[in-house]
């Protein structure tokens, strides 16, 4: 495997030229949303120059946008190494939850128990505490060690103890960058008899799913948050996803992943999906699309670490900056490149629009994530600062940040 040169990638996305004021701009709130490549934003053009049509049709337009649907969902089941017939695409993440949470509470009971985890993104914990309190079910929630912002499996291991019908849970936190030991914590669920919602939106930029060999009964997740365009993806095991009942119009499809997929899709939107995952899979070598898949988040991961790691030892240099979560080197492979920090004596918005007049776009609050911002108990302070960096951001531009925050009047 050869070394990720970043700026190799950087001058397929437009948008890395901007500029703000005099200053380069850096776009490090990738855990918010990612900068598109030309191969996507060029794929969702031509599929809307062509023109566009809905599926079924028995003329050529239609049978396009067939084709266009069909290329997506094979995209994205070499993405999740799951199979075509177990993709669902919707609106976003959070959409596809809400419909999730309806279809699998109708078989729950006021003896169940749902379980959350607090490490979670609130669209992976609200739709199952609604639907928890719709049928009557008892939500547990599962701690975070505040020390180094990780799940404390131990209040998993007594949440999981009772009845539980469903466990909520992220596979890396957007808010701290907390990796979660998934296959441990998927085989602690289903030894309880509970199935497992994975929030992979975060988790889908640096590192690459594996659901089939994880055992994940579902995986949701936004292209937006991997190059894509705003369109939501959703991996259910078949059995599932035949099996329970889709809120749905009549004429929608009965069986397969079709039927849940509410209304017409946003076909140039599923042009941009197939091209964000194209995009990724030319970052690796091999001979199929999965096979480069794997190779390119290797590259990445890598890249990231060495990027995280500058990022830590910089941070050990400014006193007044606290960084939240996951600090020690050896432990690396435990987080992604997302930081969560403050700085003594400035509001977190206050460091973030000084940082932005200098072109390095963070972002401030709690990023839907509430429950960690309470555990770490900052919620009421404005939450943190969040420094994100993905596979497009060079270590000049981590220097700037660190610079930057140096720089910071007291």
């Amino acid at each position: 495997m050869s070394a990720f040169d970043p700026s190799a990638a950087r001058h397929r996305f437009p948008s890395l030229g901007r500029m703000t004021g005099v200053y380069p701009t850096a776009y490090l709130d990738g855990p918010g949303g990612t900068q598109t490549p030309a191969e996507v934003i060029g794929a969702m053009s031509r599929y809307l120059e062509a023109g566009n049509s809905n599926l079924g049709g028995a003329f050529d337009l239609s049978r396009e946008a067939d084709a266009v649907e069909a290329a997506a969902r094979r995209a994205a089941a070499d993405l999740f190494g799951a199979d075509p017939s177990e993709i669902v695409f919707g609106q976003n993440m959070t959409s596809l939850t809400f419909s999730m949470s309806r279809a699998l509470s109708r078989d729950w009971g006021s003896r169940d128990d749902v379980v959350v985890t607090s490490l979670d993104h609130d669209a992976n914990v609200s739709p199952w505490r609604m639907a928890a309190a719709d049928r009557g079910a008892t939500l547990r929630v599962v701690d975070i060690d505040p020390g180094d912002a990780t799940l404390d499996l131990s209040s998993l291991e007594r949440a999981l103890s009772g009845t539980p019908r469903l466990l909520a849970v992220t596979a890396a936190s957007n808010a701290v960058g907390t990796v979660t030991p998934l296959e441990k914590i998927v085989a602690m669920a289903h030894d309880a008899g509970a199935l497992v919602y994975v929030d992979g939106v975060h988790y889908s930029a640096h590192r690459l799913s594996d659901v089939h060999a994880l055992g994940a009964d579902f995986l949701a997740a936004s292209a937006y948050k991997f190059f894509g365009p705003h369109t939501g993806l959703l991996f259910g095991k078949a059995e599932h996803l035949e099996r329970l009942t889709a809120y749905k119009v009549l004429p929608a499809p009965s069986t397969g992943p079709g039927k849940w997929e509410t209304g017409t899709q946003s076909f140039e939107s599923l042009a941009g999906v197939t091209a964000a995952i194209d995009y990724l899979a030319s970052l690796g070598d091999g001979g199929d699309r999965r096979t480069r898949l794997v190779d390119a988040f290797d590259r990445i991961r890598a890249h990231e670490e060495q990027l995280s790691l500058r990022f830590l030892r910089g941070l050990g240099e400014l006193p007044r900056v606290r960084a939240y979560g996951i600090s020690s080197p050896e432990r690396i492979a435990e987080r992604v490149s997302t930081f969560a920090v403050s700085v003594d004596g400035l509001t977190p918005r206050e460091v973030a629009t000084r940082l932005g007049d200098h072109g390095l776009l963070v972002w401030d609050g709690h990023y839907y994530a509430i429950a960690v911002m309470e555990a770490l108990g900052v919620l009421d302070l404005g939450g943190l600062v969040r420094i994100g960096f993905v596979h497009y951001t060079t270590g000049s531009e981590v220097d700037r940040v660190l610079a930057a925050l140096a720089g910071l009047p007291g």
